[in-house]
């Protein structure tokens, strides 16, 4: 077995003065050791070390946040288990609302389409009077440009490219779009068009539905890269409407709210969404603590359909 504490020095002595202004690796026996210093109860060395090589250990340690006091110490008799199934709780919890924006991203992308192309035709999306002031036309043909590069292998743009000399019906070329390319593209429309898509399609104003889809793309994007949910503040506070009573807060619980207004099927969302996120909740409600995702003990009655 290679000894990696000889690697650590080795590189220590070439690297020189500038190496020690950065932290030096720990094996996972001493990330143990640091565990414990901290105050957490390890009741098995070897079910933890377990636990590090599958989790990083910086990683791991934001979920030691909610336990920390304010003078840099930590609360004692909390067991390293707990820590543990928060982390499993956060994984579970991305897992079914990944899959709930999944559904609502295809759902924008096929109105978004359908739209645009029934209103300015199959190419409309590629004339810059369709768009408003703010539009940066050259930017976005980039963009167009890069996800067609992304995509240069697949059959579809191999396709277009051979019958159509590369030109890309609004239809097919939304498939390319990220969730952040489909909130900016909805944003550039002309202000006619937003109005109609956030009123018809989404019964709400252009001003919620632009914050929305903000929200819903740094929701995604921290669901895609399996970033922490659980004591996390967002930074785009959604906006709601007038007559909305719900409670306002960067945590998780307003982002959910987003995506109860967004998603496209209410008896889905009921029988499907809501299960599953009450499921998730019941298994760890022992060891979590609603507050530090912002929900209200009322979080069922809220969120339903």
């Amino acid at each position: 077995m290679v000894d990696i504490s000889d690697g650590v020095r080795e590189n220590h002595s070439k690297a020189g003065h500038d190496y020690q202004i950065i932290k030096q690796p720990k094996t996972y026996e001493q990330q143990v050791e640091l565990i414990k210093e901290k105050g957490f109860i390890v009741n098995n060395d070897t079910e933890c070390i377990s636990f590090l090589k599958q989790a990083n250990y910086y990683r791991l340690s934001a979920y030691f946040l909610p336990f920390r006091k304010k003078n840099g110490t930590y609360f004692a008799d909390i067991s390293f288990n707990r820590i543990q199934r928060i982390y499993k709780f956060d994984s579970k919890l991305r897992g079914v609302l990944f899959n709930c924006i999944e559904r609502i991203e295809l759902h924008l992308r096929t109105q978004l389409a359908y739209y645009c192309g029934h209103v300015y035709g199959s190419l409309g999306y590629m004339d810059k009077s369709i768009y408003n002031k703010k539009h940066n036309h050259d930017k976005f043909r980039k963009l167009l440009n890069v996800c067609i590069e992304e995509n240069k292998n697949s059959l579809v743009v191999k396709h277009h490219k051979e019958k159509y000399d590369g030109k890309f019906p609004i239809w097919v070329i939304i498939e390319f779009f990220s969730m952040g390319m489909l909130s900016y593209f909805y944003a550039d429309l002309q202000s006619g068009d937003q109005k109609y898509i956030a009123k018809e399609i989404y019964d709400t104003s252009v001003a919620c539905l632009k914050s929305w889809l903000r929200c819903i793309t740094d929701l995604r994007n921290r669901c895609a890269h399996y970033s922490r949910l659980y004591y996390w503040s967002f930074t785009a506070l959604p906006k709601m409407p007038k007559e909305s009573v719900a409670p306002q807060n960067r945590k998780l619980f307003s982002q959910i709210l987003v995506l109860k207004r967004l998603y496209p099927d209410k008896k889905e969302w009921n029988s499907k969404v809501m299960t599953e996120l009450r499921a998730v909740i019941e298994e760890y409600e022992d060891d979590i603590s609603l507050k530090h995702i912002g929900f209200p003990q009322d979080w069922y009655e809220q969120l339903e359909r």
